[in-house]
């Protein structure tokens, strides 16, 4: 029988396709979502893209217990990968207390389920935001955690350190497994970008994107009047912003190799944690011009202040990842940038 995962913030960006690549797999999918930060459009998309109309869907709020605990009474859960988050770096300085109490309460809540109910294998989506302004790059799992510059990033670390111990207290203390005991992987991963080949399911934000690449993609189509870029003083060759841009659907296969570490029982530790970066700094800059080259565009773009709780330059060191997991970064950044934007034509044409 196929193992069952349930994929929290599951209609979102990250988590449509994550979903797409879990049911390639062969693993049954369940699907939670409040909508808050997304429609359905993606999850449509999912379905067309996987030949699926039967994949369950629950519109609930992980901060709700009681929600939580229905799609684990309702449904015999193997693994959970939890996206239910809200994840701007800007907003969350804007707004400390709703950042700690959605993503903070909703991680508790499935935890807490998960132990109730006999134990689970719990992959967690941390982030690069746990390093902090890193002082050696690139980052390793063994590179220091530092101050987080943002609530967003302290509401990682913190989930992060919930999870270790969660799984600590539930392993029975003598490394074998107790009573409703919790596997946990964290996996820190960079600048997810980009869209599925299809064009059927992307990135697709609600108001005013907080994300580079659909900032760049809806100016380019019209959208928006100018594309901002934050910062040109930074002590780097283009005095812009140093990211690790991962493509999205490189993203979501590295996902579907945690879990299966988990369900397949090859963890060498309860508690695991893996970078998930192709390992090459991109500047905010050159990921503009490139996205003109690719696409035979020319942007309307100017150069801002820089914004509040952006670090200088971050990006993976990704052994362990490839190693362990047997999973590396594949595609390009210019088919990630080519993907985008024939993500954002589709949304033109039929939204």
């Amino acid at each position: 029988m196929a193992k069952k995962v349930l994929v929290s913030g599951g209609a979102g960006y990250i988590g449509s396709h994550v979903t797409v690549e879990l049911i390639g797999a062969g693993y049954e999918v369940v699907v939670a979502d409040n909508l808050s930060n997304c429609d359905l459009t993606c999850f449509e998309g999912v379905k067309k893209i996987t030949g699926r109309d039967d994949i369950p869907f629950y519109q609930i709020d992980c901060c709700d217990y009681a929600s939580v605990d229905r799609l684990f009474t309702e449904h015999n859960i193997d693994a959970v990968i939890h996206f239910a988050a809200f994840k701007a770096v800007g907003e969350s300085v804007a707004e400390p207390i709703m950042y700690y109490r959605n993503n903070l309460v909703s991680f508790l809540n499935i935890l807490e389920v998960a132990k109730n109910h006999g134990g689970c294998n719990v992959l967690f989506s941390s982030s690069a935001t746990v390093y902090g302004e890193a002082e050696d790059l690139p980052v390793t799992e063994q590179t220091p955690r530092l101050p987080a510059t943002s609530p967003y990033g302290n509401t990682k670390q913190m989930c992060e350190d919930i999870l270790r111990d969660v799984v600590f207290a539930t392993s029975g203390f003598d490394g074998s497994d107790g009573q409703g005991a919790v596997k946990g992987i964290a996996l820190r991963y960079f600048n997810p970008i980009g869209a599925h080949p299809s064009a059927l399911i992307g990135e697709l934000p609600r108001g005013v994107p907080n994300n580079l690449v659909p900032f760049i993609t809806q100016t380019a189509i019209g959208k928006r009047e100018c594309l901002s870029i934050f910062g040109k003083d930074y002590p780097t060759e283009d005095g812009t912003c140093l990211r690790d841009y991962i493509d999205i659907v490189d993203l979501a296969k590295a996902h579907v190799a945690a879990v299966s570490r988990m369900v397949e029982c090859r963890m060498k530790e309860g508690y695991e944690i893996f970078n998930v970066g192709t390992g090459r700094p991109v500047s905010v800059y050159e990921l503009v011009t490139a996205f003109e080259k690719v696409n035979g565009l020319k942007l309307n773009y100017k150069f801002v202040d820089r914004r509040p709780g952006d670090v200088m330059a971050i990006w993976a060191y990704t052994t362990l990842a490839n190693e362990e997991l047997g999973w590396k970064a594949e595609r390009s950044v210019e088919d990630t940038l080519a993907a985008a934007w024939a993500w954002e034509k589709h949304l033109a044409e039929n939204l």
